[in-house]
């Protein structure tokens, strides 16, 4: 999904950060490893090399509980696969974005006659906001943390993003409002995010122009750059035929095709999505 994919765009981007944050302890020699994982390929989320306790960790962000193959064999899946490339030991997390129906067992472990692998689980809906709100990395993650006040937490994640140097304000600001999707109505999210930061929109906005018509032009420049990271995110590198398609689209198509990304599962979907404007 893209809320998944964000994460790990995010993870990718600040490795030390994230590594401190689900270790519970600094983290500062973090080097990215390849997340494709040999024999027959699959793509872990996260997968860092940690310098001072010369371990692996591997995160992986669901959405959802529910997968195929179930989670709790997909991880001794990754854990088999990193092991058998790296020989170190591996520290593996799953973080749950979204809290599970009631009653729902959340596994911790494979678990069949006498294999047993075990992993670690966060839940973002127990997570202390704090911790996100004081950190620019994380601080998309924010709307999703534990709060009795939803709306609140919503508003106090808006003002930390507004204190953010114009320069990273708008990419950040776009990254939350995404994740921010999963648990907050659309129009609370447009309610909440106005002016100074980005053009109404649930998935991503750019920051408003203030009336000169340079800044309106790198406003939408970045918007676009922003979508075709997205899009490339989600259905891998963009043929150059499309990306220079996607490059003259107005501003109002580009807000369309934000929110229509979401939903796209193969780039058919992109090139067909595409069509309809011809």
């Amino acid at each position: 999904m893209s809320f998944d994919n964000l994460c790990k765009l995010l993870s990718e981007k600040h490795p030390a950060t994230f590594a401190s944050w689900v270790l519970g302890t600094p983290q500062t020699g973090v080097t990215v490893l390849k997340t494709e994982l040999s024999i027959e390929p699959i793509r872990a989320d996260y997968v860092t090399f940690l310098q001072l306790e010369g371990r692996i960790l591997h995160l992986e962000f669901q959405t959802k509980l529910e997968s195929t193959p179930p989670l709790p064999l997909r991880m001794l899946d990754y854990w088999v696969r990193l092991y058998r490339l790296y020989r170190l030991p591996i520290t593996q997390v799953v973080v749950l974005l979204l809290p599970p129906a009631p009653g729902t067992v959340i596994e911790t472990a494979f678990n069949i006659e006498t294999t047993r692998h075990e992993y670690r689980v966060i839940c973002m809906w127990e997570e202390n906001p704090e911790l996100f709100l004081n950190d620019e990395a994380l601080l998309p993650l924010a709307p999703l943390a534990a709060t009795t006040q939803p709306q609140a937490l919503l508003q106090q994640v808006v003002e930390r993003v507004n204190q953010i140097e114009p320069e990273q304000r708008s990419q950040i600001s776009a990254y939350t409002q995404i994740l921010a999707g999963l648990k907050y109505k659309k129009d609370l999210i447009r309610n909440l995010f106005r002016e100074g930061m980005m053009r109404e929109s649930v998935i991503y906005q750019e920051i408003l122009a203030e009336g000169e018509q340079r800044g309106e032009q790198r406003g939408e420049q970045r918007e676009r750059s922003l979508i075709l990271r997205l899009l490339t995110r989600r259905l891998g590198e963009l043929p150059q035929q499309v990306r220079e398609q996607i490059e003259t689209l107005s501003i109002e198509q580009l807000e369309n095709l934000g929110e229509a990304l979401l939903d796209f599962q193969a780039p058919a979907d992109l090139e067909a999505w595409l069509a309809t404007l011809q």
